[in-house]
């Protein structure tokens, strides 16, 4: 027993682990977090004790944040501690890093990320193996920290930069594009030299917005599924009269889209172009979505011939729904695409943005025709607002008792999504941020209106002010 070392109870969250540098997070945090991780990783699972870590080799990258370098080494020094060797991929996305695990042949890997949350944030995504740590698992990361208990060891560390051969693997995917006028943006963020790198490979004119790396993001927020953050990407289209803009979150996990006329399309809209090549090739495959994700995406693949599945929202979790159903596809309403097809199965917006330009070509239709091809229902979009972590999660039961006592139809397998003959609407707690979010969807504009009520109504009576939607 040594060192032991307790973490703010809101750092370690369902499915990666995220705080607020200098309040909740820290260099001592990223210290325990490697040698926890090195210790639960060990052969025996965990067991106090003097080993060279059974020589597992780890894979670290980082985003552009201003504290990820800092957080970084300490993640590294704390595996190193635990006797597990690291090799350092350097800056970049976090799907290089998944790239890295794989092609690297390596036990496992951590990106240092704050992903699409605001600059003072940071975190931590984790792979045992080649599949997420989430979960329980980062629980007992957690619990083995507070005991001290880790293993003692002296790994050893090499630099190993991998973005060339990570962007070249993405390149792969384009012999056969069309060449369309596209507009990119990075927000600033991780995916921005890897962005530069890939357009340049492609087929036709790429205009590139926001590309330089600053964790201080300047231009906008990294979250391109606010539609505030994609601004300059549809004036930029609309302006070069451009084929589609595609923007990128902090982290370069998450993808945004719009269309020729400035368009947004939604995560599960993406999908449903995404799955059409997929189901061609592979009929009756399974097609994965999140809870918020529309009843016409799920009614789009069984009408390609797929087999489409409703699952919980997060990454981690989409993951291991692939995994364990062998799901070629799969998506969620924040922007995670997932491919499996010719891939690894993890969430790449780069490698989905090059897929994307894949199906405009193929189909020999504008972005546009595709999107309006797609039923149409009215709906909001993802809607977020503010509930601390604190009682976001006691506000859900408490909605779902008011719906099983008024013996609504609900499906309250991440969050509540209640079905009424005017369509459904869905409210669930954030796992990365101290926020609520709901979505509704309905045939028509009164059916919209009847939901939206209804949602306003059930977070009354449990003393939430709903925002104006």
């Amino acid at each position: 027993m040594s060192g032991s070392h307790s973490f703010d109870p809101t750092v370690l969250r369902e499915y990666d682990i995220r705080g607020v540098v200098g309040r909740t997070l820290g260099r001592a945090d990223a210290e325990a977090i490697g040698r926890a991780f090195a210790t639960i990783a060990a052969p025996d699972g965990g067991s106090d004790g003097t080993s060279d870590g059974g020589g597992k080799t780890f894979c670290v990258g980082y985003d552009g944040r201003v504290s990820s370098p800092e957080l970084e080494a300490a993640l590294v020094a704390g595996l190193n501690a635990g006797g597990a060797d690291v090799i350092r991929v350097g800056l970049g996305p976090t799907p290089m890093l998944y790239y890295a695990v794989h092609s690297l042949g390596a036990d496992g890997g951590i990106m240092v990320t704050g992903s699409h949350n605001p600059p003072d944030n940071n975190g931590f995504k984790l792979m045992l193996g080649k599949s997420s740590f989430f979960g329980a698992s980062i629980q007992e990361l957690g619990a083995v920290a507070g005991e001290g208990a880790y293993r003692e060891g002296s790994g050893a560390r090499r630099d190993d930069p991998i973005l060339l051969r990570y962007v070249a693997r993405v390149a792969e995917e384009s012999a056969a594009l069309a060449p369309l006028k596209v507009v990119w943006d990075a927000g600033n963020g991780a995916a921005g030299e890897a962005m530069a790198l890939l357009t340049a490979e492609l087929p036709g004119e790429h205009i590139l917005l926001n590309e330089r790396i600053d964790g201080t993001f300047p231009a906008h927020h990294p979250d391109p599924t606010m539609p505030e953050n994609l601004v300059e990407l549809i004036a930029e289209v609309r302006a070069g009269a451009c084929d589609l803009g595609i923007a990128f979150d902090g982290d370069g996990d998450r993808i945004g889209i719009v269309d020729g006329g400035g368009e947004i399309l939604w995560g599960d809209q993406i999908l449903a172009l995404l799955a059409r090549p997929v189901l061609a090739n592979r009929p009756g495959a399974t097609i994965i979505a999140d809870v918020k994700a529309s009843q016409v995406l799920f009614d789009e693949v069984a009408r390609l011939g797929g087999t489409p599945l409703m699952w919980k929202t997060g990454h981690s979790l989409i993951k291991a729904k692939m995994a364990e159903t062998g799901a070629p596809l799969a998506g969620e309403m924040s922007g995670h695409i997932f491919f499996a097809d010719r891939y690894h199965g993890y969430d790449d917006a780069l490698y989905a943005a090059v897929r994307m330009l894949g199906v405009i070509s193929d189909e020999g239709q504008s972005l546009a025709e595709l999107r309006a091809s797609l039923p149409q229902r009215v709906n909001t979009p993802e809607l977020r607002f503010p509930c601390g972590d604190d009682v976001k999660f006691d506000t859900i039961e408490a909605v779902r008792q008011q719906l099983s006592d008024d013996g609504a139809n609900v499906d309250a397998m991440d969050g509540v999504r209640v079905n009424t003959s005017d369509g459904w609407w869905l409210l669930r707690a954030s796992n990365t941020q101290p926020v609520m979010v709901a979505r509704c969807e309905a045939k028509n504009e009164d059916g919209l209106k009847r939901l939206k009520d209804d949602l306003r109504v059930r977070l009354k009576i449990t003393g939430i002010e709903p925002p104006d939607f």
